[in-house]
């Protein structure tokens, strides 16, 4: 089973957009599915990450925000395994 990320994002945020694209190419390099929510849709999350967005977490671990930290992915992706 692939392991499951959540980027939570912003419909505006040109950061955001940024971060799915490198981690849609890194899909191929690693196994992982990527789920997008759009945190202005969820008041209790925007309340806790909104100044932090975008970020991507596996469960409600961060794993980086702003920008995609590869070298953080891998060593979760490879504690997941």
């Amino acid at each position: 089973m692939k392991p499951k990320l959540t980027v939570l994002s912003r419909e505006y945020c040109h950061l955001c957009h940024e971060m799915i694209a490198a981690l849609q190419q890194l899909q191929g390099r690693f196994s992982f599915e990527v789920e997008v929510v759009d945190v202005d849709r969820h008041p209790a999350l925007e309340a806790k990450w909104g100044d932090k967005v975008p970020v991507l977490l596996d469960g409600e671990i961060e794993i980086c925000h702003y920008h995609l930290n590869v070298e953080a992915l891998d060593a979760r992706l490879a504690r997941m395994k």
